[in-house]
């Protein structure tokens, strides 16, 4: 498969078979995705992967705690920066609606909006979850080579013939997932990864988020063609 193929087949995948992923093509993907680059060849990512009884564990944890607070804990980095400019909060906005839209749940509907947000932390049914770490020493150049590693895991799995959803969420029970993964304490958690095989026949699947127009996000200078 192509990088440019794997770029356009890839979507966040929210809803997974229960088909099981053997070690060896999770390894595997690991593997190639440490060959990501990082400056200073710091490699500053940590990924644990869980799967089986230790992940039902860490599900049946943040459900009980998805009761008390059913927006999660606080997270120990701002997923979103304060006052974020209209343009990302209108993409931001769009990419939500587009979903419940899809889902038919209207904004009024607490209830099923409630229970859909709550799906991201059973991995929507993915038998595997990735959970990346960065050292808390890590500056901002080191986030960027974090990102770089969880794409390369994402168009690796694509490859694969699987599918993933990087979710950002899980910084909500980061202490959840750092008791259970016995993560060193020098370590924060950055994202949780699921993957799997997509269910296709699950229309929540069926939406592609739209990306801006070329000329949005870049401009050219100096080139005579």
């Amino acid at each position: 498969m192509k990088v440019s193929d794997a770029l356009h087949q890839r979507i966040s995948c929210r809803s997974f078979l229960s088909k099981k992923i053997s070690k060896r093509i999770v390894k595997k993907i690991i593997e190639q995705a440490s060959k990501s680059p990082s400056g200073g060849n710091l490699q500053p990512w940590k990924a644990f992967i869980l799967s089986g009884e230790p992940l039902k564990k860490l599900i049946t944890d943040v459900e009980k705690e998805l009761i008390k607070y059913p927006k999660g804990h606080v997270t120990e980095y701002k997923i979103y920066p304060d006052n974020l400019p209209d343009l990302y909060v209108k993409r931001r906005y769009k990419c939500g609606e587009d979903l419940y839209s899809l889902l038919q749940i209207k904004r009024e509907d607490k209830e099923n909006r409630i229970k859909q947000f709550k799906k991201n932390f059973n991995l929507f049914g993915a038998p595997v979850g990735i959970f990346v770490f960065i050292n808390r020493s890590m500056g901002y150049p080191q986030w960027s080579d974090v990102g770089m590693f969880v794409q390369s895991i994402l168009l690796l799995a694509k490859e694969n013939n699987l599918d993933t959803c990087a979710q950002e969420s899980w910084a909500a029970f980061h202490k959840l997932v750092h008791k259970q993964v016995k993560a060193p304490k020098e370590y924060m958690l950055f994202c949780g990864i699921a993957i799997g095989h997509m269910n296709k026949s699950d229309v929540i699947n069926k939406i592609k988020t739209e990306r801006a127009n070329i000329d949005e996000v870049a401009e050219f200078f100096g080139f005579e063609d």
